[in-house]
């Protein structure tokens, strides 16, 4: 069949007088078809008028259809087991062309933004290997509309903190926002409404009013408005995430930061150049970060259990065991547990993510061995021995290293020192406390010893029996 522009030609030769012969020689076509287009005398090309098989049973096949839930194969064996005639390619052909089971594609549109204009914010759900173990992640991805540079991270639930956390390494990463960051309707930052009437959260309003931003949301149904961040999950999925394993939830964002500055250098036919390379034309029409972008931190308040440990997701962490009790402010970011006694930081640790009873224990929190719920109290007798004689210390700790230094023997020191001369007394000490003698009644014989002469004058005739006394 000849097409509507050799039928032209053929009408045009025609009336300008040049005959059948002349005409099928020029055009290379029969004399045939040139008589037939000019009997016609027209150019439009005639339709094939054919019977079509599966026409009869039209009825039939609609009722099949809906009864087996729209699956062609059953119908044409139903058909088939009903004495049809029809082959399954025929029995295709004619749904696709009556429009059963099949709705007209529509023309693909396509979005054009300028440089700074827009950014695009997602999250989608994947799997990962994180510390041995295969688990669910969100991975949340954000995209510079214009050069479709790409940034994403990994976390193990998102929430607002984690919403805020994340743009916040994304606008760092590209080094400013664009002036527009659309959302989908089901995000976090959605408080009430859907699309142009979204009324986002007020922290999370404030927060793109910080970076010079506001968040708008797509109409709902239209998926395609958000397809620039779409896309890339599923090159994230079966890419990135695919064959890799990680340490932990830190090696993994660290491992998702390196990939993006790879994908970002590539080359992309479909833009003739690289993302990072149309990324220096539009980051002069983004907005730039703020001269101080402060640590997005979640704030918990906390009172301090009996063990001198605060709770954070399930993961304990210590203190100074002084504040057993007291309320404190605790600080959650991302990779840290910030302590605070009013303005004061008093604890800092590495923040644990997904383990539950863990206990993190600096060794300057706990009380020394002397101190503590256990601590030796300081008797009565002690302390007044302690402020007669200071020099005492030293050998009531040796006492106490013996197993003694009771409130007998306190109490017998404490009147050693009442009744002897402090010069003796010192002596008797260096030496007792040279040799480690713990020994109370050597240590008295050693006092009288050195004052034997001083105060016990013996006679001559001190053996000699004593005079009777009389009554």
């Amino acid at each position: 069949m000849i097409d509507e522009a050799t039928r032209t030609a053929i009408l045009r030769l025609r009336e300008e007088g040049h005959g059948t012969r002349s005409i099928a020689r020029a055009l290379g076509i029969s004399r045939g078809v040139v008589k037939k287009v000019c009997q016609l005398g027209s150019s439009e090309v005639p339709r094939l008028e054919r019977a079509e098989k599966a026409e009869p049973y039209r009825d039939r096949i609609l009722e099949l259809y809906a009864s087996c839930k729209g699956n062609l194969v059953r119908v044409h064996e139903d058909l088939h087991a009903e004495g049809a005639e029809v082959s399954y390619p025929a029995l295709t052909a004619f749904c696709r062309r009556h429009g059963i089971g099949h709705e007209p594609r529509r023309p693909a549109g396509q979005y054009h933004f300028e440089p700074g204009e827009e950014m695009q914010h997602d999250t989608s759900p994947h799997y990962a290997e994180i510390g041995g173990r295969r688990q669910p992640v969100q991975t949340a991805s954000l995209v510079l509309c214009h050069c479709r540079m790409l940034f994403f991270q990994f976390y193990p639930r998102f929430t607002r903190f984690e919403c805020k956390i994340f743009l916040t390494e994304g606008l760092v990463y590209f080094g400013g926002a664009c002036a527009r960051c659309m959302i989908d309707n089901t995000h976090v930052v959605v408080l009430s409404g859907t699309g142009r009437e979204m009324v986002p959260v007020p922290e999370m309003a404030a927060f793109g009013e910080r970076f010079g931003f506001t968040f708008q949301a797509h109409e709902v149904g239209d998926a395609n408005r958000s397809a620039r961040v779409e896309r890339p999950f599923d090159y994230i999925d079966n890419n990135f995430l695919a064959g890799r394993k990680f340490a932990d939830w830190i090696d993994a964002n660290t491992q998702a930061r390196a990939w993006c500055d790879k994908v970002n250098a590539k080359h992309r036919r479909s833009l003739h150049a690289s993302p990072r390379e149309l990324f220096a034309a539009e980051r002069v029409r983004m907005r730039p970060l703020p001269v101080h972008v402060p640590e997005v931190y979640l704030l918990h308040q906390r009172i301090v259990d009996t063990e001198g440990y605060v709770n954070v997701r399930r993961a304990r962490y210590s203190v100074p065991w002084r504040l057993m009790g007291r309320a404190l402010e605790v600080r959650e970011s991302k990779e840290r547990i910030d302590v605070f006694d009013g303005p004061r930081r008093v604890a800092s640790h590495p923040r644990v993510i997904e383990q539950d009873n863990v206990r993190i224990t600096l060794a300057e929190h706990r009380p020394p061995r002397s101190e503590g719920v256990f601590a030796r109290k300081t008797s009565a007798d002690e302390q007044r021995l302690c402020e007669r004689m200071p020099e005492m210390g030293p050998y009531i700790t040796l006492l106490r290293s013996r197993g003694r230094g009771g409130h007998r023997d306190l109490r017998w020191v404490l009147r050693m020192v009442d009744e002897y001369p402090r010069v003796a007394l010192l002596g008797a000490l260096r030496e007792a406390l040279r040799y480690g003698l713990a020994d109370l009644e050597r240590l008295e014989r050693m006092i009288l010893r050195r004052i034997a002469k001083d105060f016990f004058v013996l006679r001559p005739d001190a053996d000699m029996d004593p005079e009777p006394i009389d009554d």
